[in-house]
């Protein structure tokens, strides 16, 4: 069976809105584009939390993605200061969702990526729900694949740099097809 061009739209765009035309949600997406290291310059789709958090009311051409130390973010953070005016990439684990929100938000970091802490995740998005503690966080919090957030940071330590280069939030309506670069260990 052919997918009509509501399904094709559906399969190379992930859209909600094509989702919600069949009467169904699974996600919704952002989508971001690496542009330094070169050798990760792929779009990564990530789902926002979907009861805490604030929204990108603004697009970042360039804007640090700076991979927090320690990798969880349950604390203090040594490198808190990198963070500021940035966006912190922190691994599931250790602590609620919101508590790495609300970490990576009191070092002044404008948004947060949580990647899975399964390194093999390369199809599997989490729901990120607020824990039970009534806190709220102002930032946008996003949830990555475990394989997209571990060939992120290999490609930093390979390269020997504190941070990749992000545009954020990307449109990929306005992308044509051909130019949409997925990482290639992700297959939809």
């Amino acid at each position: 069976m052919v997918p009509g061009a509501a399904g094709w739209c559906c399969l190379v765009f992930w859209l909600p809105v094509c989702v919600a035309a069949h009467g169904f949600r699974i996600h919704d997406y952002l989508y971001f584009q690496v542009l330094s290291p070169g050798d990760i310059r792929y779009i990564f789709t990530a789902t926002p939390a979907k009861d805490f958090g604030g929204i990108f009311h603004t697009r970042y051409e360039q804007i640090h993605l700076v991979p927090a130390e320690p990798p969880e973010a349950c604390g203090e953070l040594s490198n808190g200061f990198f963070i500021q005016d940035q966006i912190a990439l922190v691994e599931r684990g250790g602590c609620s969702f919101l508590s790495k929100t609300r970490v990576v938000q009191e070092h002044g970091g404008r948004a947060v990526i949580i990647s899975d802490n399964a390194v093999d995740n390369d199809s599997f998005y989490v729901e990120m729900i607020q824990d039970s503690t009534q806190r709220t966080a102002d930032i946008p919090a996003l949830f990555l694949l475990g394989r997209d957030g571990y060939m992120i940071r290999r490609s930093l330590e390979q390269h020997g740099l504190p941070w990749a280069i992000i545009s954020i939030p990307v449109n990929v309506t306005s992308i044509p097809t051909f130019e949409l670069l997925q990482p290639p260990w992700t297959f939809w």
